[in-house]
Formats: C-alpha cells, sequence, structure tokens
C-alpha cells in the first residue's frame, strides 16, 4: 500500500463561506496519528480564517463514516509514552473542535465507532442517514473512552454514554442516536447532501460574530477540557499496553 493511503487523504473545498473538509482512509475512515494532527491543524486554520463562517466535516465513501483509532497505530504502540501521544491525537483534535470559531456541521453517511463517535459529538449538528449506527467498542480491546467521554457525555448525557460504553459489542441504531441528540436530523443518503448544503449555506448567511458569540456559549464550560482530554490520553496509552488489550486487537485484525 503507498504512502500516501496509509497515511489518508485529506481534503477542504469552499463554496461561498462554506469549507467543507473531507477525511479518508482506506481502513473504514481509520485515524492514524498523522491524519488527526492534519486535521486538527486545519480545524486551527479554519477557525482563522475570516471568509469562513461554516465547516462541514465529512468523509469518503458511503458505509463507514469513522472507524476511529488505528489498530496498526494502537499494537505499534510499545510504552507508554507511545500510547499516551497517539491518544492525545484525539484530544488535541477535539479540543480544536470545541476551541473552533466556527460552527462545524457532521454528515455521518454511515458507521461510527469510538473516536468516530466522539468526533461527532465535538460537532454542533449533525445530520446522519437511517445506516449511521453507533457503537462505543473500546472496553471489547481493553481499553475505554476516556478521551472521547466528556465530549460524548455532553451530548446525550452520562447514563446514555454508559449504555453504549458497557454494551460495548452492541450497535446503537441511527434512531437511537437521535432520540439521545447525537444526531440532529436523519435524511436518507439520497437527500443527505442537499439537507447538509441548505443548512450549511442558510447557517453561513448570518452574522459571522453571532455565530462566534453562539459557538462560545455552547462549549461554554469546557474549559477544562484543554488539560482533561490530555490527562485521560495517558489513562488510555497505559491500558493498550495490557495483554487483554494485545490479544483483543490482534482479534479484530483478522
Amino acid at each position: 500500500m503507498s504512502a500516501e493511503k496509509l497515511e489518508g487523504s485529506l481534503q477542504t473545498t469552499y463554496h461561498n463561506a462554506v469549507a467543507t473538509v473531507e477525511f479518508g482512509h482506506p481502513a473504514s475512515n481509520s485515524f492514524p496519528r498523522q491524519l488527526l494532527d492534519r486535521l486538527t491543524s486545519e480545524i486551527n486554520t479554519l477557525s482563522q480564517n475570516k471568509a469562513v463562517s461554516v465547516i462541514v466535516l465529512q468523509s469518503l465513501g458511503t458505509k463507514v463514516f469513522c472507524s476511529g483509532a488505528s489498530f496498526d497505530e494502537l499494537l505499534a504502540v510499545k510504552n507508554e509514552q507511545q500510547g499516551a501521544h497517539f491518544f492525545s491525537g484525539f484530544a488535541h483534535l477535539l479540543n480544536a473542535m470545541r476551541n473552533c470559531s466556527k460552527i462545524i456541521v457532521a454528515r455521518v453517511q454511515g458507521k461510527a465507532v469510538g473516536g468516530g463517535v466522539g468526533i461527532i459529538s465535538a460537532c454542533d449538528y449533525v445530520f446522519a442517514t437511517p445506516e449511521s449506527a453507533v457503537k462505543l467498542s473500546e472496553l471489547a480491546i481493553g481499553i475505554g473512552p476516556f478521551v472521547i467521554e466528556p465530549a460524548v457525555s455532553r451530548k446525550i448525557g452520562k447514563a446514555a454514554m454508559a449504555e453504549m460504553t458497557l454494551a460495548a459489542h452492541a450497535w446503537k441504531s441511527a434512531t437511537w442516536a437521535l432520540e439521545n441528540k447525537l444526531f440532529t436530523e436523519i435524511h436518507t443518503l439520497e437527500n443527505l447532501d442537499v439537507a447538509v448544503a441548505d443548512f450549511a449555506q442558510q447557517l453561513s448567511l448570518y452574522n459571522p460574530e453571532a455565530l462566534y458569540e453562539m459557538k462560545k456559549i455552547i462549549w461554554e464550560g469546557t474549559e477544562h477540557w484543554e488539560s482533561l482530554l490530555v490527562e485521560r490520553a495517558s489513562i488510555t496509552g497505559k491500558l493498550v499496553l495490557s495483554d487483554f488489550s494485545r490479544n483483543a486487537l490482534e482479534q479484530f485484525k483478522k
């Protein structure tokens, strides 16, 4: 496999005041650390772009929105420092999304697992399809959704987060995600792009300063995440070294 495919892809396109950021990876749109860093950097750059009012976040393909962390990189972790470094990539991305001065709209065309659910939770408005089932599978591989938990709990509440986490092998339907406020709207795949484009375009016509002030209110009370998410990355980085996690990851890869 080429280096470009191993690293994944990231592309941003512009239409009026809407920036569409599309990520992709051949392994079910999973995230190696390098791709996490590229997306974080892009969100930070767009946050400073005065010509942009709204960001649409989407992924390649039709079946999977994001399968979370790269299993190959998880298996390559050799010590706690490497583990903490890898999972801090998700911490930095979620912090970039909550600190971003632009409203972030998610286009979720398919399933999301683990870190993918965390990314959805860090978006401000979420469009999905009936096929967009979600799952927090971390306990099944010997770790836990510690880094993304604050974002998920903020969106769906502690009880629903615990339900997802403890039922680590179970998919939650798109309807469940809508009822629990992870998703904002559900549309058929055929109608999804029009619904996202229309909403983002309408949003971009509003006063950018008002949108920015609203964004700050939406994320009020999360300032401590700057250190909390990095601390959580250290917990996960340690657990991924356990024999349980090593064996589980090998089984999942087969």
